[in-house]
């Protein structure tokens, strides 16, 4: 009976895997595709230009700075597949002016033709204890990081709907899916994307465009060379527990996961748990994924509870070491 049992679940599974690819999206051809990245001219947003560029996509990159932005084109241009493709660089400040992203991405889109996939990609990041971050930047970080999702989805989304068919990106991070400490004015801003892409994704399903969120974790870029410097020393302890991955491995993942219509993109064993616990009403993409999630939960749960019982230590700890050496002080 057992064995039995068994054998049901297995062909069950099989069955599903074999089921899952008629239910899925059909994956997006990036060869002769226009694939617009905002914060293009470095990290991961540069990277993932590259990639699309390697698989023959018209690129238009986004960011503020021209001179780095030019730079960025030379690079890019030098994994060409063929004479016909196209970078295209505009400087401007996504988060600002919703009108005046309206009117570049018009201007790209009469250039290299309409939008297939978007990759918003523009952020920043500012640590420190909640106490000690400027107001301001929190509101810094919520127009960048947000806004700056928003408002370039929303210049597109048209067009998309029209075509029936199309690719958004929206790049979160690892600590839009769990608040750590020192991440008080970060970890918020990559929340909303996450509640963003959801009701987006049940509005645009129909029209044949799906929305996937990546929650790429530490990765070796300026931007995470520069928020270390200011990391508190409970957030760099806590960063140890995991590694650092490289832009490039990054950029591969996310994608392939968009090509696919994934909705969720995470990278190594750390971000595969993080994507199952925090997957709660989420769409799927496969009856394969939802499967997963189902079985693997109460698993990686009991697995989060040991990494938080950790993190509470390590914080513990580095409050008792700080009023030791407070206390030494005054003594002296």
């Amino acid at each position: 009976m057992l064995l039995l049992a068994v054998a049901f679940i297995v062909a069950f599974v099989l069955l599903l895997y074999m089921v899952s690819p008629l239910i899925s999206p059909k994956p997006l051809k990036l060869p002769g595709a226009h694939v617009v990245v905002t914060g293009g001219s470095s990290g991961i947003g540069k990277c993932i230009a590259i990639e699309c560029y390697k698989q023959g996509a018209f690129i238009t990159l986004i960011a503020r700075d021209e001179n780095k932005l030019l730079q960025t084109k030379k690079e890019i241009e030098k994994y060409s597949v063929n004479d016909k493709q196209v970078v295209l660089c505009i400087s401007v400040d996504v988060s600002k002016d919703y009108e005046q992203v309206e009117n570049v991405l018009k201007q790209a889109q009469e250039k290299l033709g309409p939008v297939d996939m978007l990759v918003n990609c523009a952020g920043t990041s500012v640590t420190g204890k909640f106490e000690d971050i400027e107001v301001n930047s929190f509101e810094r970080l919520m127009a960048v990081n947000y806004l700056g999702s928003v408002y370039p989805s929303r210049a597109v989304i048209a067009t998309m709907k029209e075509r029936r068919m199309g690719r958004i990106v929206f790049v979160s991070s690892q600590a839009g899916q769990l608040g750590l400490f020192g991440y008080t004015a970060y970890s918020p801003t990559k929340f909303a994307l996450r509640g963003l892409a959801e009701a987006m994704q049940m509005e645009v399903k129909p029209y044949n465009i799906y929305i996937t969120v990546a929650y790429p974790p530490d990765t070796d870029t300026p931007g995470f060379a520069e928020e270390s410097k200011t990391k508190p020393l409970e957030t760099k302890l806590i960063s140890e527990t995991s590694s650092v991955c490289q832009a490039e491995q990054v950029a591969r993942v996310i994608v392939k996961d968009a090509i696919q219509g994934n909705f969720n993109s995470s990278v190594g064993s750390d971000g595969y748990m993080l994507s199952i616990l925090t997957s709660g009403m989420s769409p799927v993409t496969s009856i394969t994924e939802g499967l997963q999630q189902v079985v693997c939960m109460g698993i990686f749960r009991i697995v989060g509870l040991f990494y938080l019982g950790s993190f509470d230590s390590i914080v513990r700890r580095c409050m008792m070491q700080r009023e030791k050496s407070e206390s030494t002080d005054k003594s002296e």
